[in-house]
This record gives C-alpha cells, sequence and structure tokens, in this order.
C-alpha cells in the first residue's frame, strides 16, 4: 500500500470511536442540557449504534475463507454519504471502504469544491468481492438502509447504476423513486437529497471517464454552496 493513499484515506476516515468529533461537554446548570451536550448526545447515540450494527455485519458477512467484510468509514453524524457498489481490492485488503485510489480520488474532488473532508461518510452496497453482474442480497440493502438511518446525511452520492437500484430497492422510509440522471440532485425524501454520479472505480484510469466523473461530482459544490450555514 502506497504511503500516500495510506494518508490520504485517514483524512476521509475519521474513526467511528468519535475522537475526531469529540466536543467538551459544558458545565451543566441545573438539570437543563445545553445544545452542546445535547449534540454530545446525538454523537454518542450514532457511534454506538454504528458500533452494534458493525458487529453485526462482521460476524454475518464474514467470507468461507475467513475473510472479512470491508467497513464504512467516516462520521456517523456526516452531512454527505458516498456510496459505491462494492469494495476494489485496495478496500478489501484494509477492510475499510474508500481505501487507496477511490479515497484519494474523492479527497482531491472536495477539497476542490471547498468541501470538508470531516462531514463525509463512505459505504459499501456489497461488502466483498462481488463479481461484476452481482447484485445485492436483501440483507446487503437491509444493512444499507440502517446505516443511512442512523447518519441521516443531507445529501447522498450515488456512484453507478447499480447503487441506484440499492437506493430504490432498500426500503427506505418514504423514499421516492431515482433516475438515472448524473450530475443531476434528485430529492429522495423530505430531508435528503441525492446526486447521481459515474462509478468511481471506473474512472480512475480513463481520462474521457475522469472527466465525465468530475462533470457530474462537482454539483456536488453547487450544492453545498447552497446550504444554510446553521
Amino acid at each position: 500500500m502506497e504511503r500516500q493513499d495510506s494518508q490520504d484515506a485517514r483524512q476521509i476516515q475519521p474513526a467511528l470511536t468519535g475522537e475526531t468529533s469529540q466536543r467538551r461537554s459544558p458545565e451543566r446548570h441545573g438539570d437543563t442540557a445545553g445544545p452542546a451536550e445535547i449534540d454530545d448526545a446525538y454523537l454518542r447515540r450514532s457511534i454506538a449504534e454504528m458500533g452494534e450494527l458493525a458487529d453485526e455485519i462482521a460476524a454475518s458477512a464474514a467470507g468461507p475463507d475467513g475473510s472479512l467484510p470491508v467497513m464504512s468509514s467516516g462520521s456517523p453524524q456526516a452531512e454527505i454519504a458516498l456510496i459505491k457498489r462494492a469494495p476494489s481490492l485496495a478496500e478489501r485488503q484494509e477492510g475499510v471502504a474508500f481505501f487507496g485510489r477511490a479515497g484519494n480520488a474523492v479527497l482531491k474532488s472536495v477539497q476542490r469544491l471547498d468541501i470538508d473532508p470531516l462531514q463525509l461518510f463512505g459505504t459499501l452496497v456489497i461488502r466483498r468481492d462481488a463479481l461484476p453482474d452481482q447484485l445485492p442480497s436483501r440483507r446487503d440493502l437491509d444493512w444499507l438502509r440502517r446505516e443511512l438511518e442512523i447518519v441521516e446525511p443531507k445529501m447522498i452520492v450515488a456512484m453507478g447504476t447499480a447503487v441506484v437500484g440499492a437506493l430504490n430497492d432498500c426500503g427506505h422510509p418514504l423514499s421516492e423513486p431515482l433516475a438515472e440522471t448524473p450530475g443531476e440532485v434528485q430529492r429522495w425524501t423530505a430531508a435528503i437529497d441525492v446526486l447521481v454520479v459515474p462509478d468511481i472505480d471506473l474512472s480512475l484510469d480513463d481520462e474521457p471517464a475522469k472527466r465525465a466523473f468530475w462533470r457530474s461530482f462537482r454539483t456536488l459544490g453547487d450544492w453545498h454552496r447552497e446550504q444554510p450555514p446553521y
């Protein structure tokens, strides 16, 4: 594994232990919790729920050869969720989503758009090595839905046709059907938008594919600038 990939991956993969998101709790005055204490309570709950789900996935999705599933990365209270169909070799070796070249490309892209990498959450539809035409199982879709219910992102970046299909099939409450329209922000639920972009793993080595990915992905910057600062 190259050192630069490792450094870049760490920047978009803040530990789910909460160490990158910890705040100092203010002093309590009486029995009333302040806004920061309420935020901390929500953060602790998100971390606990994500940890329980990760334990379930690790116990249920191990391969027959003993290989472990690839886990999600990033903040459990992220504003933006990035979803790929299946892990690359680097992700399977490290056991972390968006490790390696895909994570490096995402990091450079969000930095160009002036988006804080700590506001990202990255996950996969299928968490083990998958054939090109392999469809996700019902269990895969349920895990994806539960992750999104915990994180509650404002925006989902769906990377590829298969991810659009998974979002349509995962059964997220009150969601609307998504179309395969790259570069266009769609309303999925009352609180979540979706941006469809090409599969980043197929956009790393081909120049036309890189440009197509960037044309779609940079819409995320326009969306981000339009969000209120509170």
